[in-house]
């Protein structure tokens, strides 16, 4: 059985977070590493960018601020996602692992399986998400906002037709990143602060429509799941769906300083927060 590595590294700030991640693909593709599956949680509270993401068009930074949060661009696309009551999973692989369709979208099917057979352990009956509609498929290609769980995309995780978890991935160099937001609860009013409309009724009706789109851990379970609860759930997911067996690694210290170096000259600089 193939060997993966698995990492939880707990709560971080969202530089770190962000370096962390591109840091285990840079491993990875040199050799170091085998895949890795990791969770991890975001102290402080923390709104992530889609890598294309406009933060003049779409953000209310002084509503970040205000409330005591953080802010990072994400190397994936997508849109933005409030990081604060969660779980946060990413996968790193090489394109050519055997098993790992070429295409996005089948990609997308085959490294979600295990957040499937996860929530199945924790007692919750999610699906995939497939747009049919021709509706469906408008929304993704020019969403009506710029709030992630606004909409379900390929294959991310649903229950009763409602968004539980999102995702988005990147291929840089032969290697995937994929990597998804969990919610166990969610503050709506603090989230929708934080982005900016056309006008209040714009906000209170998109807000009116959210819910009905996308629900937390706690609205569907008398007993919500702890984080290591959940990451026992998902670390037998992942076994089972994808033939591998996880033995669980940590850094070394030079490693920590790798990524710290790269959160502070990157991820929380305002060349690459701003850039768009």
């Amino acid at each position: 059985m193939e060997q993966w590595y698995y990492i939880n590294s707990g709560a971080a700030g969202p530089a770190y977070n962000m370096a962390l991640d591109e840091k285990l693909m840079d491993w990875h593709r040199e050799g170091h590493i085998p895949p890795v599956i990791r969770f991890y949680e975001w102290d402080p509270a923390s709104l992530s960018l889609g890598y294309f993401q406009r933060v003049d068009r779409d953000i209310d930074t002084e509503a970040v601020k205000h409330h005591g949060a953080g802010l990072v661009r994400r190397p994936t696309g997508g849109r933005a996602v409030l990081h604060e009551d969660e779980l946060t999973y990413s996968i790193i692989v090489k394109e050519d692992h055997p098993g790992i369709p070429a295409g996005i979208t089948e990609a997308y099917r085959v490294l979600s399986g295990g957040l499937l057979l996860g929530f199945k352990n924790m007692g919750l009956e999610a699906g995939f998400s497939i747009p049919r509609t021709e509706e469906e498929k408008a929304d993704l290609k020019s969403p009506r906002s710029a709030v992630c769980f606004d909409a379900p995309s390929w294959y991310e995780m649903v229950v009763n037709g409602r968004k539980i978890a999102g995702s988005a991935q990147t291929r840089q160099k032969g290697v995937i990143l994929q990597h998804g937001s969990i919610i166990r609860s969610f503050d709506e009013e603090k989230l929708f602060d934080m982005f900016l409309f056309k006008s209040e009724k714009i906000r209170r009706r998109m807000q009116a429509g959210f819910r009905s789109k996308a629900t937390p851990m706690e609205e569907l379970m008398d007993h919500v799941p702890s984080a290591a609860e959940m990451r026992a759930a998902f670390v037998r997911g992942f076994e089972e769906d994808l033939n591998i067996q996880l033995t669980e690694w940590k850094l070394s210290m030079a490693q920590e300083d790798q990524v710290r170096k790269l959160a502070a000259d990157k991820y929380a600089a305002d060349e690459w927060n701003y850039k768009y």
